[in-house]
Parts: structure tokens; C-alpha cells; sequence
């Protein structure tokens, strides 16, 4: 009997998210919050059609690509399909207000697709370059259009930018681990295993493996430095978007403090923040030097 055709968008379901960061937060000037927020819906959204539900990737692929077509139209004036108006609505209306920068948000469903592809193909990134080229389109965009938005261009802020939102793509790589090996989602690229002498079984739930330990210990490391480079950005955009900036540069060092408590074992467990967390990040974003 033939399986029944399934609709990739009856297939692909939202879904409630937990995360680390604050976003469109009280601390956001007010008349930039609903630019902020349809933003975030976007490229959430974007990210559920790649990565919820059970639509196979041809489908999912199919889905990013009228999202894409979607996007495009608006971006030009065009009436969109209809499918996602609770997106492309106030999208549209942005766009006109601001005048976002367009590749920015073709660049992020490029690494949208580029996930889908890969998790499918079961496909490896080779070294950490091609990793770090992949953050360039998965993370540093957010950061260059709020830049945007709070009206701030010149090079060194986006050179900062870039540095904070690459280092919290890896961040969430290395806290993410224990959910997305049995997904068939390897972050840690093949020379760094082979440098280290991991095998996938050191990355397994029950391992206790000290070369995989040593693998997450020198990426948490490296994101580390990443994050403190970027980090000066946050104390000299004025107001209330530079505290937000703060809490969200200070949201993934205490990550990675709760990685390093785990002994950087995070194949075996997730850490994650509550809000206990919270008055610690409040008081290091208030000594941010």
C-alpha cells in the first residue's frame, strides 16, 4: 500500500525552545523590540522548517526553498505565499523600515539547508575552518543585523559581533553534544578527532573517554577566547543595548563554566541554565571591563 503524501508544512511543527540568551528582552530599546522580535521569529522559524517534525530532507529542503522564494518576494515588494504571514508580515514591514540587509537573511537558510544536507548525507566538517565558515552564515548574521538595527557599521564593532556570535554557535555545539550525536549531527570536525585520537564511541552517552574529555576541553577553550575577543563590543554600545549585549556575552561563559564542571563530558550530559544562574550573570555584566 502506497504511504499517504504528507505535507512538509503539516509535517514540520512548531515547537517551544529553551534558550540561553535573552531575546527582544526588556533590556532592548523599546521602538527597536518588534524589529528585533520578527527578526528572531524568521530565523526561528527558518530553523524549525530544517529541523522539526518528521518531513523527510527533500522536504524540508523544499520548504526552506518557498521560505527563501518568500523572503525574496518581500524583500521586493512582492506579495508573499501566504504560508508563514504571522512571519513575512512584519517581516515586510522591517525590511521598508530599516532597510535590513537582505544577504544576511538569505545567509542564515543557506546554513539552515546546509544542516539539513548534512545531517541526511551524514556528512563530516573536514577541519574547524570549514566549521568556523559555517558560523559565518549560522550565527554572525543575527549579530550584524542588530547591529544594524541600533544603527552601528564601522569594522571593528563587526569584527566584534562576529566573534561573540561564532564563539555562541560553538558554545552550543559543545553543550549540545549529548543530543546531537544520536542525531546523526557531528560538530567536532574529523582533524580535530583524528588529533585527539577520538573515535565516535568516545562521544557515546556511557563513555569516559580522556581523549574526547581533552577534544571539548580545547574547543571550550578556543570558544572561550573567541567569546573575550568579541567581548568589548558589549561595553561600548551605549544604553540599554549594550547591557543586553552583556547578559548575552555573560549567557555563554557561564555555559562554559558549566562545561568545564562537567568535566567537558557533555556527551553524557547537557548543561544548560536556570535561574540560578541569573544573579551571576547579573553581577559579571555589571564589572564587564
Amino acid at each position: 500500500m502506497k504511504a499517504p503524501q504528507v505535507s512538509p508544512a503539516t509535517s514540520i511543527q512548531p515547537v517551544k525552545h529553551y534558550e540561553n540568551f535573552p531575546v527582544a528582552s526588556v533590556l532592548c530599546p523599546p521602538h527597536l523590540r518588534p524589529a528585533i522580535a520578527a527578526v528572531y521569529h524568521f530565523a526561528r522559524t527558518a530553523d524549525d522548517l530544517a529541523d522539526e517534525g518528521d518531513a523527510s530532507a527533500a522536504q524540508r529542503l523544499d520548504v526552506l526553498a518557498q521560505f527563501r522564494a518568500d523572503l525574496l518576494a518581500i524583500a521586493g515588494d512582492q506579495a508573499h505565499s501566504g504560508q508563514w504571514p504571522a512571519v513575512f508580515d512584519p517581516l515586510r514591514e522591517v525590511l521598508r523600515a530599516f532597510k535590513l540587509p537582505v544577504p544576511l537573511l538569505t545567509d542564515l537558510l543557506d546554513a539552515f539547508a546546509q544542516d539539513v544536507r548534512y545531517t541526511a548525507e551524514q556528512r563530516r566538517y573536514r577541519d574547524d575552518p570549514e566549521l568556523l565558515d559555517y558560523c559565518t552564515r549560522s550565527a554572525n548574521p543575527i549579530g550584524r543585523l542588530l547591529l544594524h538595527l541600533y544603527g552601528i557599521h564601522d569594522a571593528l564593532s563587526l569584527a566584534q559581533s562576529d566573534q561573540i556570535c561564532s564563539a555562541l554557535q560553538l558554545i552550543n555545539f559543545w553543550q549540545d553534544i549529548s543530543n546531537d550525536v544520536p542525531r546523526g549531527r557531528w560538530y567536532p570536525s574529523q582533524q580535530a578527532m583524528a588529533a585527539h585520537s577520538v573515535r565516535d564511541a568516545d562521544l557515546q552517552p556511557t563513555s569516559q573517554s580522556e581523549n574526547a574529555t581533552q577534544l571539548i576541553t580545547d574547543y571550550a577553550q578556543s570558544a572561550r577566547a573567541l567569546m573575550q575577543a568579541g567581548a568589548p563590543l558589549a561595553y561600548r554600545i551605549p544604553g540599554r543595548a549594550g547591557w543586553e549585549l552583556r547578559l548575552v556575552v555573560q549567557g555563554g561563559l557561564r555555559i562554559l563554566d558549566k562545561i568545564e564542571a562537567l568535566r567537558f563530558a557533555t556527551w553524557r550530559k547537557r548543561p544548560k541554565l536556570t535561574a540560578w544562574d541569573v544573579p551571576v550573570m547579573l553581577w559579571r555584566a555589571l564589572w564587564m571591563r
